[in-house]
């Protein structure tokens, strides 16, 4: 692995994919032989945002290797209440770390982390933009309960729109030969442009679950994210039009894994949790394994790699209220390496 951080997983090469899915799957299978693999090493857990299952998946993984865990899970009890930028945090926290996890609501704020942090830093979610993590999870729950990672119908439902999970997932089994994906969605969730042009993707579009749940391979269901929305109203207008339940897996192969990031809301019924296609629960299990070896490799290994961002030209700046330049304008305005598309912002990945 040559690059040190984990923002983005399009940084990785599919070999460093692989070498952590092998070395998750080593520590599933034996994880005694790893419990005192980080003894004396800390990890910093920086969660601006809610979180249960990504923060202490994080936390019980650092222990189970041995380590230490400090952070925060809630910014009104740190020095962000008083008016601490990012830069100064990250700054002041990574110099107590070894390895640090930040989770933000501003899309990019994971890579405008690691501009300023002395360790290695992992993307635990930056507003609608990525979760890398939650996608080497994904891989790994497919490995272990289809036994492959290619040739696979994908059909994605729900929030299309702000769900990082998604995009992340879809960029990364884009780049496995054979695999197309159904996205179902309302008009008003459904995947950004961008993103089906970027990756290439097989992409079909249906309006409801059970016209095309009987050809999937893999279900990935999400919620409605309420704290995307700018009104209630809208939110409401979205939530609930799409629910998996009893009746709708009786149209699916017996087969099917059904995979969710949770939390969920409504729109996986309770009923559906006792199907043995149901594989939720035990992806947020393997999540542990998954984190485990990711902070082993990069504490371990200490990589000194970094993406190549480039200088803003004269003029140049990200429109996307929800990128991190908006609250941390000081970080300034970088451009992703030319691709032979349009100039993205090197956080958020908008168009400039």
């Amino acid at each position: 692995m040559n690059v040190r951080d984990l923002i983005d997983l399009g940084d990785f090469t599919l070999d460093d994919w692989h070498k952590i899915l092998y070395l998750a799957e080593d520590i599933y299978q034996d994880p005694m032989r790893y419990s005192s693999a980080l003894h004396g090493k800390i990890l910093a857990t920086l969660f601006y945002e809610p979180s249960t299952r990504t923060q202490m998946s994080f936390q019980a993984a650092m222990m189970r290797l041995g380590g230490q865990n400090i952070g925060f899970k809630n910014p009104s009890s740190s020095s962000i209440s008083k008016g601490e930028n990012l830069k100064d945090t990250i700054r002041i926290v990574s110099g107590y770390s070894d390895i640090l996890v930040i989770r933000h609501p501003k899309e990019g704020s994971a890579r405008a982390a690691s501009l300023f942090s002395a360790c290695p830093v992992i993307n635990a979610g930056d507003g609608g933009h990525l979760h890398p993590t939650q996608t080497l999870t994904d891989l790994f729950t497919l490995r272990r309960v289809k036994g492959r990672l290619q040739n696979l119908r994908i059909g994605l439902c729900g929030d299309l729109k702000y769900g990082r999970t998604v995009h992340s997932l879809i960029r990364a089994m884009s780049r496995f030969p054979g695999n197309r994906f159904t996205l179902i969605s309302t008009p008003e969730l459904t995947l950004p442009d961008y993103l089906v042009k970027e990756t290439g993707a097989q992409i079909e579009r249906c309006d409801s679950l059970e016209a095309c749940i009987g050809d999937l391979d893999v279900l990935y269901m999400t919620r409605i994210q309420q704290e995307r929305f700018a009104s209630k109203e809208e939110y409401a207008r979205q939530k609930g039009v799409y629910i998996l339940d009893a009746e709708k897996m009786r149209l699916a192969k017996p087969d099917l894994a059904v995979l969710h990031p949770l939390p969920r809301i409504d729109e996986i019924d309770r009923a559906v949790d006792d199907d043995p296609r149901a594989v939720y629960f035990r992806q947020a299990e393997y999540g542990m394994y998954v984190r485990m070896a990711i902070i082993l490799l990069l504490v371990t290994e200490q990589p000194d790699g970094a993406v190549t961002l480039l200088p803003a030209r004269e003029g140049e700046h990200c429109a996307n209220p929800s990128c991190i330049l908006e609250a941390e304008p000081y970080i300034g305005q970088k451009v992703l390496e030319e691709d032979g598309g349009p100039r993205r912002c090197a956080f958020c990945e908008h168009a400039l």
